[in-house]
């Protein structure tokens, strides 16, 4: 299949104005193409980063129709965009990846079953839509992770439980929509693979990094995969890139993965566009993640991406913008900046909250030992959490 690039100075459209798409419109950008956002926040960071920003709401006709009319290809940076808007762009324009494809990704119980289809293991589970599934789960599942189907996202909408009585109130916490039920596993380390695809079926991947959550929400990412066999590491890449061609994705994919204390690796969850755990690629690759859907949006070839430098990447959340006593304060970022090697990235967002993701900072250097030094001083003097770093 022959691709048809487009050329520098056309337009490309996004699906949402998160700092997702903020860095993939400064990718697009960089290679000569103009992006139209469509989010409804007037202040949305990638719409003030946009050449054209349409505020109105995903399923908005009218902006689904402006931005068919003016770009030649369109994408999404978050997978709760209505997959049904971007069926209705793929009318007239390319769209990667596809409506399909993100409506996979917005259901927990449909990505299990992508998992299967592409013969990837994952955690022994359980479909549950009424209470009476519920009281007939297997006993086995227990104690488990109840999560809903869909709209779950960094630790939201899950819940652990214990038996059979937790998770009958947990359901009902959970508002009785349908949800899965995921078997509580012993864990070692958590993986997350980035894979790009074209349209071509060229596939390339990220290297695997290791990831370490707090509260749910990623605070961590190392680059290499600290402590992760070569073995699993090249598994992992296998595995992401075989459930990628499992439904013909185009354009950028996540895969987290569990590796257990057996050994196993079982996929957990995946997200249609490019993914926290891979924001360390704008500095320590050759080519980002946001790069990468830019190039498949644009039917442009796919470079397998190279790591240059050792990373670690640190989750900067609207905490630190607090003192201990409640009140605002901006973080120290002169201090952090003085260390070689540190790169900071702020998402332009102007109300900093608790949990709330502002920006993050990738620390690299001549070798892991080096950059770990260096992120743990800058986690040090802004108060971050540690996990992984010592």
């Amino acid at each position: 299949m022959k691709l048809q690039a487009l050329h520098p100075g056309e337009w490309l459209g996004m699906l949402g104005g998160g700092q997702l798409g903020r860095m993939a419109v400064h990718a697009a950008q960089a290679l000569g193409y103009r992006v139209a956002v469509i989010d409804p926040d007037k202040h949305s960071p990638a719409g003030a980063a946009a050449d054209e920003h349409l505020q109105a709401g995903y399923d908005d006709a009218h902006a689904l129709s402006q931005l068919a009319s003016r770009c030649a290809a369109a994408s999404t940076e978050f997978e709760n965009v209505p997959a049904s808007s971007l069926e209705r762009l793929a009318q007239d324009i390319d769209v990667a990846p596809a409506g399909a494809a993100v409506a996979v990704c917005q259901d927990r119980a449909a990505e299990k079953a992508q998992f299967a289809k592409a013969g990837v293991p994952c955690a022994p589970h359980a479909v549950l839509r009424t209470a009476a599934d519920c009281a007939a789960v297997d006993a086995a599942l227990l104690p488990g992770i109840l999560k809903t189907a869909r709209m779950g996202y960094d630790g939201k909408g899950q819940r652990r439980v214990a038996d059979a009585a937790e998770l009958t109130s947990a359901f009902a916490e959970l508002g009785n929509v349908p949800c899965v039920l995921e078997a509580l596993l012993p864990l070692a380390a958590e993986l997350s693979v980035i894979v790009a695809r074209g349209r071509d079926g060229q596939i390339v991947s990220l290297p695997v990094q290791r990831n370490w959550h707090v509260g749910g929400i990623l605070a961590t990412t190392a680059v290499p995969a600290s402590g992760i066999a070569p073995a699993l590491q090249v598994q992992a890449q296998q595995q992401a890139q075989a459930i990628a061609a499992a439904f013909e994705y185009v354009g950028v994919l996540c895969i987290e993965f569990f590796v257990l204390q057996d050994g196993r690796l079982l996929a957990n969850e995946m997200a249609p566009r490019p993914h926290n755990s891979g924001h360390y690629s704008i500095d320590a690759c050759s080519h980002s993640q946001f790069e990468l859907q830019v190039r498949a949006m644009a039917q442009l070839p796919l470079p397998q991406p190279r790591l240059h430098s050792p990373a670690f990447m640190l989750n900067l959340l609207g905490d630190l913008w607090f003192d201990a006593q409640g009140q605002r304060r901006e973080p120290d970022w002169s201090a952090v900046l003085a260390l070689p090697g540190a790169h900071l990235h702020l998402y332009g967002k102007t109300d900093p909250r608790p949990g709330r993701k502002m920006g993050h900072l990738t620390v690299t250097g001549a070798s892991a030992d080096e950059a770990r030094a260096q992120a743990l001083q800058a986690a040090q003097v802004l108060g971050l959490p540690q996990d992984g770093l010592v």
